[in-house]
């Protein structure tokens, strides 16, 4: 039986590197980021 609830990324359908907060996995989360579509981020150095 499957008891275990696993977050997975919308966007990849990954299961590890889940950032909660942004609900999505880190790969999608940096891809996003870097093309400045998730508002309130940013490098942290330019």
């Amino acid at each position: 039986f499957k008891v275990r609830e696993y977050n997975r990324c919308p966007l990849t359908g990954r299961a590890r590197g889940f950032i909660r907060k942004f609900g999505m996995s880190r790969n999608a989360f940096r891809k996003l980021a870097s093309e400045g579509l998730i508002p309130g981020v940013k490098k942290a150095s330019l």
